[in-house]
């Protein structure tokens, strides 16, 4: 009978392994902890939140400009198209009614018979009679004459309107494509500052908000003024914060009647709200703010920041007047309306009304004076 070999022994018993098991773990979490820890993003401050947030405001605000700019050429687009399918329409209609008569001709002719003029003189018992009606019918052929280089002349510039239209509806179609994509990037560069906002505690975003209201130096603090112009001598009742020292000093001139009522009007819409891609009544983005005042003015501006720099004069800075645009961010970006004192009337951002602000607030670009 074969002798059983005792089995060996574990250099660990059970409680022994259990014990080892149980500290291998807590190293691995303890190293994990720390690892983690020490790999975490570190919550952004509030400050740097706010930068955030302001950076992505500014490249929607420069989405929105590109969107306002293809938007003005899609509907000039649009509106040439338009004009040139009205167009071909009105030919097509005389081009019938051409056809129409041409037909009734034929008709007429096949009626007759078709003989040889030579013939029917022949047969007829009143030559006087038949040479009469051959000298109508002669003007008749004139007329049917002129009638088929009129079909003529329509068929070529219905197919030529044709060309034309199609090549106005392809444009047509590249700048709705480009509304379409500059609207997905303002809408992706507004939800993610909603986002970064959202994360902030209701302290974190009272001081946001207190900052930007500060950054912007607006406030319930205005009163009436009047501006007067360099011209004629008008005034118009404007608003002008009580803060600005050259507002105390007196009265800001303007350099004509239009530039004041452009302010004036500019007053008037402090507190609407910032709405991208909006020229008005209820709401602004900067462009269409002072697209609409200067409009108020008598005067048509571009729709664009960066066509309605190109708009007018350009000014320096220590020459500026109430009424002159002024442009901030190296793209020409942002625009607002100069009141004097070193301030502007302007549509922030979104969730910003329109508000007094100094011009220092942003990199300065430029400055130009209509009207």
């Amino acid at each position: 009978m074969a002798a059983h070999r005792k089995a060996r022994q574990s250099l660990f018993g059970g409680q022994a392994v259990r014990t080892a098991a149980t500290l291998a773990l807590a190293s691995a979490a303890t190293a994990t902890l720390f690892e983690g820890s020490g790999h975490a993003d570190p919550r952004p401050t509030t400050a740097q939140t706010r930068a955030k947030v302001d950076r992505l405001y500014e490249e929607a605000e420069a989405a929105t400009e590109r969107y306002n700019g293809a938007k003005e050429k899609a509907d000039r687009a649009r509106a040439a198209f338009d004009r040139l399918r009205d167009e071909a329409a009105r030919r097509t209609q005389r081009l019938n009614t051409a056809r129409d008569a041409l037909g009734a001709v034929a008709a007429a002719q096949y009626r007759s018979g078709g003989l040889d003029p030579a013939l029917r003189l022949a047969l007829t018992s009143d030559p006087d009679q038949y040479l009469e009606r051959a000298a109508l019918a002669e003007k008749a052929g004139e007329r049917q004459a002129a009638a088929i280089r009129t079909v003529r002349r329509e068929i070529g510039a219905i197919e030529q309107l044709r060309d034309e239209s199609a090549g106005r509806l392809a444009a047509l179609r590249g700048h709705e494509a480009e509304l379409r994509r500059q609207k997905a990037t303002v809408l992706g560069k507004l939800a993610a500052a909603r986002t970064l906002l959202d994360r902030l505690t209701a302290e974190e975003r009272a001081r946001y908000e207190a900052a930007a209201t500060v950054r912007n130096g607006s406030g319930p603090d205005a009163s009436a003024r009047t501006v007067t112009t360099g011209s004629s001598g008008d005034s118009a009742p404007v608003r002008a914060d009580r803060s600005s020292g050259a507002d105390r000093r007196g009265p800001v001139t303007a350099p004509n009647a239009r530039a004041a009522q452009a302010v004036s009007f500019a007053h008037a819409q402090l507190g609407k709200p910032y709405v991208w891609g909006a020229t008005g009544p209820s709401g602004y983005d900067c462009s269409g703010l002072t697209q609409a005042a200067w409009r108020a003015a008598g005067v048509s501006l571009p729709r664009t920041t960066y066509t309605q720099i190109n708009a007018g004069r350009r000014v320096s800075r220590s020459q500026l007047a109430p009424g002159d645009l002024v442009f901030f961010y190296s793209g020409i970006s942002h625009v607002g309306l100069y009141i004097g004192g070193g301030r502007m009337i302007h549509a922030p951002r979104p969730g910003a009304p329109i508000r007094i602000a100094p011009i220092d607030e942003m990199p300065f670009a430029g400055a130009t004076r209509v009207g």
